[in-house]
């Protein structure tokens, strides 16, 4: 009995050193990526990812005889950027192409020049994101002509005139994204995918998406991102409290939302110098201004130039838009975390410009236009409503 006894404690023993070396092999939060690369003259792979705590880790590799290898801690998929010797800093760079890590032995096949078409293997995000490409594939080879075009001209006006010609194709691309969510509520990919539809959606449809995702999937760090962003574009639409503010206009005068509360509706119109549709708008708006400004109506001109104030002050004055009031976002790059929240285009969930908030003399938001929100034409019905006659 008692050699018994001895043989079957040897034999968990062992058993759980077994298991202890595997696990030691592979642990759950750490990846292995394994690769091939051909036709290259440089010396040196790169991956670029967040890491378990959200830090970016830039990593290096040394290629030898045509292999590369990374291995790192990632506490779930996540995408990185996968590059050799890069000739610009485009993400259409031939050398640059985009993976999904995952905390797995992974490998990858690459040729120089021709990142794209990378092959890999052993992650299963990745090959959900390769079977969704391979869905928008045609379209993308439609839609070529226009995007060249686009990337050679250097006017800036002309080049905004070419990009509102993508609309037909990202229409068509975006029903099959919107597909791949429904079928896939358990993927990291839907998750990645929807940080770029949410401009485009209201509060309501965002919520619909988000709500149809497994635990994990609303857990993971794309998950939480996507619970924020719904968050700050529902404070920035219909029947929610406007968030205040206090800022030096264009001729360093203060201005605060405050003061027009119980007085006036206010227009918050979120715009920048180099956004061609926004200075498209502006005789449609000050169309809108002057016929209502007598009449309890303020627009306040809330622009993306923060670092380019010379260019913000002469939109202004070419535009003729000095009529009402200008300040900037107080957008800065270098911020905290904690700091970016509180700029004003983030607060109000903007995406997208132009896009317009609407507020009421309670301070209530009644209106959103542009972004996540109705069309110019909702907009002059809902002032003609509140103002009186049609514009």
């Amino acid at each position: 009995m008692k050699t018994n006894y001895i043989t079957i404690k040897s034999l968990i023993l062992g058993l759980l050193m077994f298991g202890c070396l595997a696990g030691y092999g592979q642990q759950k939060d750490t990846f292995t990526l394994s690769g091939k690369i051909t036709n290259q003259d440089y010396e040196f792979m790169y991956l670029r990812y967040n890491g378990p705590s959200g830090n970016i880790v830039l990593d290096s590799a040394r290629i030898i005889g045509g292999t590369f290898q990374f291995k790192g801690h990632i506490a779930e998929p996540t995408v990185a950027n996968l590059y050799g010797k890069m000739t610009s800093q485009s993400m259409d760079d031939p050398n640059f192409t985009n993976v999904f890590l995952e905390p797995a032995l992974m490998t990858v096949s690459v040729r120089a020049g021709d990142f794209k078409n990378a092959a890999m293997k052993g992650s299963v995000s990745q090959e959900e994101q390769k079977a969704l490409d391979k869905l928008k594939a045609p379209i993308r080879k439609e839609m070529e002509p226009v995007l060249e075009a686009y990337r050679k001209e250097k006017n800036h006006e002309k080049a905004a005139e070419i990009r509102e010609q993508f609309e037909p194709f990202n229409a068509r691309m975006d029903k099959i994204d919107y597909a791949f969510f429904v079928s896939h509520p358990d993927s990291y990919v839907t998750a990645y995918m929807m940080r770029f539809k949410i401009g485009g959606l209201n509060a309501v449809q965002a919520k619909i998406i988000y709500n149809s995702w497994t635990p994990r999937i609303k857990q993971s760090s794309y998950g939480k991102n996507i619970a924020k962003e719904i968050e700050k574009l529902e404070n920035g639409s219909p029947g929610s409290i406007a968030a205040t503010f206090t800022a030096k206009d264009i001729n360093g005068e203060e201005i605060r939302l405050l003061d027009f509360k119980g007085k006036k509706y206010v227009m918050i119109d979120f715009w920048a110098s180099w956004c061609v549709p926004c200075r498209k708008g502006n005789p449609h708006l000050i169309a809108v201004y002057n016929k209502y400004k007598d009449k309890g109506f303020e627009i306040i001109g809330v622009a993306s130039d923060d670092s380019a104030v010379g260019a913000w002050k002469k939109a202004v004055e070419q535009d003729k838009i000095g009529i009402w009031k200008h300040i900037l976002s107080g957008y800065n790059r270098n911020a905290s975390e904690i700091e970016k929240s509180e700029f004003l285009n983030f607060r109000y969930g903007i995406h997208t410009l132009p896009t317009k908030i609407l507020i009421d003399k309670t301070g209530v938001i009644v209106g959103r236009y542009g972004g996540g929100g109705e069309d110019d034409a909702a907009m002059d019905k809902k002032l003609a409503e509140i103002f009186g006659n049609q514009l």
